[in-house]
Formats: C-alpha cells, structure tokens, sequence
C-alpha cells in the first residue's frame, strides 16, 4: 500500500530505487553498580572502547578515497574531537569512581548530561552535533559490547538480498536509497563505495551532518522524516522528493511513472544549468550580479570556483574552532586555513566571518558555562570576541596576514551598538601594530558588518560610516525581528522570510548601500531561495552568497530577470501585507 512520510528537504531533486535500511545502532545498556575494586576495570573498558574507536575512525582517515567530500574529512575530525573531550571522559571516570556506576551506565549517564547542554545552544548546527555525540558513544558501546559495527562486512548472504548484500554486490544495478536513523560520518564514508541514489533520516536538520554530505554530493535528501526508518521495510521502492521534503513508499505504477517523468526533468535541468557555468550572471537589462559562496572549511574553495562562484561571500570561521578541548586554533593554524582557502579561490576574494560563538556555545566545556535564561540574545559573535581580546587579536592578526596573499575582506557578526562598532576597529587597529612590532608582513582588507540584528538594520547609516560593505544574515534577521526561535517547533511556523517588517528592513539597507555607493550582500538562507531571487534584485541586491550547490539555480533567474520590471513589483510586494501571496503570482 502507498504511503507518504514528510521530514525536512535538505537538498533538492528526486531519487527512486529500493530501500536499504540501516538500523538504529543503539545498544541495549545493563544499568548495575560495581564494587569499589572494580573501579580501575571499568574505566579501562571504557579507555579501551574509545581508543578502538579512535583507531577505526583514523583508518577510515588514512584510507579516505581522493574524491571523498570534503565535509567528510571535517565531520570524522569532529568525531575524533569529541572522542578526546575531557568532558566526556571525565564525566564517565566520575560517575564510576564516585555513583559506582558500571561502564555502559557511566557513558550513558554522561551523554545524557553533555546532550542536555547541547539541547540548550541556539546556534542550530551546533545544537545538532549531539547526534555526533551520540553517534560517538554508541560505537564505544558496540566495542566494549563485541557488537560488530552496523557497517561491517555480513558474514553470510541469506537467500533474500539484505542491506549487507546490497551494499556488495557489485551486480546490482537497481538505484539504492537510504533509509536510517540516523548516520554518521564513518558510516556515510564506508556507503560510498556503494552508489545511493539518496538519503532518508529520522533525525536531523538542515545542518546536520547527513544534510551537509548529501549537498555536497549533491544528491536528493529528506531529513527529520521521524519514524520513516521503522515504516519502510528492507527493498521496499521508495521515491525520495528532496524539493517537498516526501518520501513516498510502495508507489503505485502511475506515481511511479510520474516521478519518474519528473526524475528525468531534473536531471535535464541540472544539466542545462551545468552549461551556466561560465556564463556572466547578468541580467537582461544589463545588471552584473555577484555569486558568492558560502563556506566552512578551508577545502570548501575548490568546490566553490567549480559551482561558478566568483568569491566566497561568507567563510565561517566559527568551524575551525569546533570541538576543540582546551586549546582554540592559534594564530598559524588559522593563517595556514584562511591561505588555504585563498589558494582555492584560484585569487578570487575571500569574505572572512571572526568566529560567531557565544556562552550558549562554548568552545571549552570547561571553561565556559552556560549561565543565560534566553541563550540567543547572551554574550555570542563579536559580544564573545570583544569579552576575549587577546583571542579576538590572534584571529585578527591571522586573517591580515592571510591578506597579503590575496583579496580577504573581513566580517563581523550581531554587532548592534556604535561602542561595539569602534571597539571592533581598534582591536584591528591593535593587531596592525603587534603585526608591525613583529615586522610581520600583512596586506590590506576591506572591513564589513552582518546586519543581523534589527537595531543594526535600523542604524544602517552609522554603519556605512564605519564600514566598507555590509552583508545581511537573514537567519538571524528574521529570527530577531520576529522574536521567533526557529528551533522551536511550537513557533517555527510563525518563521517567515517574507513578513513584511522583514522584507522593510532588507530593502532599506540594500536602498542605503546603494545611497552611499556600497555593497551590500545577501547571505542568509534567503540569497539562495530561487522563489526570493526576482524580489531581492527588484529590491536592488546586486550581491548573493549562498551555498555553491545553489549558484546555478540562482544564476538561471538572474538572466531571465529585467530589473525595470521588478523594481515596481518588488515595491508592491513590499507596501502589501501578504507579500508572500505577491510573490506566488
């Protein structure tokens, strides 16, 4: 019988082939207490789990094949990050040393803490990296259970073609779709061998680590899809919508058919688009549009120039820092990352984010505790970095010396306050002459503010005085403007990029930048929203940066676009009070 389940598009296109489940890899845990002798014992179980795990993750490393995606790499380095955090490993020595918890139930226990700290951090891509820890724990668990890992190779091939034989059998040729929990990212590096056609999981948000590798793979996906691992059963045929955010089951032939009509329409389209490549973005009046990118790693370059982008827009430096126990990258590691992704870039420019953490979100469980009742509006972005100066100062010096090597401009995120603005200058200025006392070489950079806060959109003059671009977050925008926590189901409804006090604040700082003769670039959700394209260039936006996966798609609309056309619809749009039903027309 045909069914339907709804979860989260991550990433677009449709995908059709037979399901192969990978159960959920939680294990049982005996809950018991032990004896006080037994204490050295069980610590060593668990020391001898997690290095197991550090071993096999280190070999899946060293073996990585040379066109593994990028975000790979990263996500098993967070992984092994975590693996090493003190506050994991303590935690557990302490609920056995003093609870005399067994093993299993000290490293349950401990999860259990750490994941309601993540629960609490606002930022939504560090809120989900509990599923990295939970992933992390449970391959403890196996190991120190003997339980063979949910990837490894069967044993035996029973008569009916299981998820094992599927996945080895270099004769299949039916399309392969995957239908989990939750995956982590060793098992998304140990599947790539096999060709799935998508991605199906019960958990998960638009950053979460299997959204991120299916984007870069660029593969339909469907996140969030609740109980959708325990309804599909092993090859049943699935249809993964990643534009709507369905999974159809057990299709009949007609819905078979049509999607499989609009799969081929798809892939047609991808590849006209392809061949947009190397074309200006232009529009038909003769506007020149810039297509940034947005990145995070270092690596992310490369795949940045090949999607046709013209720059990065948005570096978030913020991920160097993460998972890291302790000791926060210094000043040559994080020259050698921002050099790296100047090299990539082949000498196009590189818009550098400082690092937008906060009290929410610390860096080191340790040193920092959460202590905010509302965490979203607590010490985060350049409120962390000015409250550190010296941190602040070393990434500072790093991005500058970064700039002789090529174009960097440099950003600075959730300013809202004149006193934040002209002590954000003078750290720069302060790192500029410890540079100079050094004789460090440095070259010259173009300083820029997000505007992701209403105060600051308000203040868009007295921001123009002081800085050389601005670049609007429309996640955080919307978020602030709308007092809406879009983490939050019981809201999340009422998130909206197309309310109208929303859309007012976007026009007059795009107007503004256009007054004063500087740029001002979109690089929120919104900039790669093709339904948002035509209404941000009649607003006047002549700068988007967006993930390189959805350049093409953005590209397309500019060169179908006559801005003397848009201008006065945009403004219609934007005196309505429903323009989202505007924009449909």
């Amino acid at each position: 019988m045909t069914f339907s389940v709804h979860g989260l598009a991550v990433a677009r296109g449709i995908a059709i082939g037979r399901a192969v489940l990978v159960a959920s890899s939680r294990v049982d845990v005996a809950h018991y207490f032990i004896q006080s002798e037994q204490i050295p014992a069980e610590i060593e179980r668990v020391r001898q789990g997690r290095n197991a795990v550090v071993e096999e993750l280190q070999r899946l490393q060293a073996d990585m094949p040379a066109d593994a995606p990028h975000e790979l790499t990263a996500l098993l380095d967070v992984h092994l990050m975590l693996l090493q955090d003190e506050a994991l490993t303590g935690g557990v020595k302490h609920w056995i040393t003093e609870r005399l918890y067994n093993a299993e139930w000290a490293l349950t226990t401990q999860f259990e803490v750490i994941a309601r700290q993540f629960d609490e951090m606002e930022d939504e891509y560090l809120r989900e990296r509990k599923a990295d820890l939970e992933q992390v724990v449970e391959r403890i668990l196996r190991y120190m259970k003997g339980v063979a890992s949910p990837v490894a190779p069967p044993a035996s091939s029973p008569r009916r073609k299981t998820q094992q034989d599927l996945l080895l059998d270099d004769t299949v040729d039916v399309p392969l779709v995957l239908v989990a929990h939750d995956l982590s990212p060793a098992d998304m590096l140990q599947f790539k061998e096999s060709v799935f056609a998508g991605f199906v999981t019960d958990v998960g948000g638009k950053t979460s680590h299997t959204a991120i590798v299916a984007r870069s793979m660029d593969i339909p996906a469907v996140v969030g899809a609740r109980a959708a691992s325990q309804l599909v059963r092993q090859d049943d045929w699935v249809i993964i919508d990643g534009d709507a955010g369905v999974i159809i089951v057990d299709p009949s032939p007609i819905i078979l058919a049509e999607y499989g009509f609009r799969q081929r329409q798809t892939e047609l389209e991808r590849e006209r688009l392809s061949r947009l490549r190397h074309t200006p973005a232009v529009t038909i009046d003769g506007h020149r549009i810039e297509l940034l990118a947005n990145i995070e790693q270092p690596g992310d370059a490369v795949g940045a120039v090949r999607a046709g982008a013209v720059g990065v827009g948005l570096f978030r430096s913020e991920f160097l820092f993460m998972g890291r126990t302790g000791n926060l990258p210094g000043e040559d590691e994080q020259y050698r990352a921002y050099r790296e992704a100047l090299d990539g870039m082949q000498g196009l420019p590189v818009t550098i984010r400082t690092i937008d953490v906060g009290a929410d979100k610390p860096l080191d469980s340790k040193a920092h505790k959460d202590t905010h009742l509302n965490p979203a509006l607590g010490l985060r972005a350049i409120r962390w970095s000015l409250a550190d100066p010296a941190m602040f100062r070393t990434q500072l010096r790093a991005v500058l010396r970064a700039a002789a090597h090529g174009k960097v401009n440099l950003l600075f995120p959730m300013l809202a306050h004149s006193n934040e603005i002209r002590q954000t200058l003078a750290q720069v200025d302060l790192a500029r002459a410890e540079l100079d006392a050094r004789g460090e070489a440095y070259g010259p950079i173009q300083l820029g503010a997000m505007i992701e806060v209403p105060a600051a959109a308000l203040m868009v003059r007295t921001f123009l005085r002081y800085f050389d671009f601005l670049s609007i977050g429309t996640n955080d925008l919307i978020q602030y403007t709308l007092a809406i926590d879009r983490a939050d189901e019981a809201v999340a409804h009422l998130y909206d990029p197309v309310h109208p006090a929303v859309l007012r604040l976007v026009a007059d700082v795009i107007a503004e930048g256009e007054r004063q003769g500087k740029s001002v670039c979109v690089c929120g959700e919104t900039a790669g929203d093709v339904t948002m394209t035509r209404l941000l260039l009649g607003l006047g936006l002549r700068s988007f940066s967006m993930h390189p996966a959805q350049i093409l798609a953005v590209k397309q609309e500019i060169l179908r676009a006559d801005t003397r056309k848009l201008v006065p619809w945009a403004q219609q749009v934007l005196d309505g009070e429903e323009p989202a039903a505007l924009l449909a027309s």
